[in-house]
C-alpha cells in the first residue's frame, strides 16, 4: 500500500462491529468516518469522496440501500449475515458491490480491505482516462465542426481545411481546438 491516508466510510448500527473494524483501520493509514444511517451515509458521500465504503447489512435488509449508493466511485464492501450471504451477494454483485459474510476472520477482512484499495486505484485510473478521452472527443468534435464550416462556407477541401487549422494554430501559438472554436464562431455568424 502507498503511504497515504485512505478515507473510509463505515455504516453500521452495531457498535461492537464498528469497534472491531476500526481496530483494523487505524490512523494515520485510515481516516474513518462513521454513521449508523444509510441516508446520512448518502449525504456524506455527496459531500466528499471516500476510498472505501464499508456497509453493515445487519439483518440483510440494507442491501437495497447499498445498491442505491452503488453509483459512487468508491468500492463498497457489504457485510452480510452468513445466513443471507448467498442471496444478497448474488444480488449486489451486478452493481459492483463486494460482499463478505459475517462474522468474518480478521485475516480475510484485512485482505478484502487491500482488494478494495486496489479497486479504488483502478477506478481512479479509469476515471482519469475517461476524462481525458472525453476532452479528446470534444476537441475532435470542435475541430470537425470548424472543418465542415470551412468546407461549406469557404469551399475548401477537407485536407485544405485541416492544413488551414493547423497553420493558424501554429501561427497564433495556440491549440488547434481554440482556433477551430474561433473559426466556428466566426463562420456561424
Amino acid at each position: 500500500m502507498k503511504s497515504e491516508s485512505y478515507s473510509v466510510l463505515l455504516i453500521s448500527h452495531d457498535s461492537k462491529l464498528t469497534a472491531q473494524i476500526k481496530a483494523f483501520l487505524t490512523s494515520p493509514l485510515f481516516e474513518v468516518s462513521e454513521t449508523a444511517d444509510f441516508s446520512e451515509a448518502r449525504r456524506l458521500v455527496d459531500e466528499r469522496e471516500f476510498c472505501i465504503i464499508i456497509a453493515d447489512s445487519a439483518d440483510g435488509r440494507d442491501a437495497e440501500a447499498a445498491i442505491e449508493m452503488s453509483d459512487v466511485y468508491a468500492p463498497i464492501l457489504l457485510l452480510v449475515p452468513s445466513e443471507y450471504f448467498d442471496d444478497i451477494s448474488y444480488r449486489v454483485e451486478a452493481y459492483g458491490i463486494m460482499s463478505a459474510a459475517k462474522p468474518f476472520e480478521p485475516f480475510y477482512f484485512y485482505n478484502l480491505i487491500k482488494i478494495a484499495i486496489a479497486i479504488h486505484y483502478k477506478i481512479q485510473k479509469i476515471s482519469s482516462q475517461t476524462i481525458k478521452l472525453k476532452a479528446k472527443m470534444e476537441e475532435i468534435r470542435i475541430v470537425n465542426r470548424a472543418k465542415m464550416l470551412l468546407i461549406e462556407k469557404r469551399g475548401m477541401s477537407e485536407e485544405a481545411a485541416h492544413h488551414y487549422l493547423e497553420k493558424e494554430a501554429m501561427n497564433s501559438g495556440t491549440t488547434k481546438q481554440k482556433v477551430a472554436a474561433a473559426i466556428a464562431r466566426e463562420l456561424q455568424s
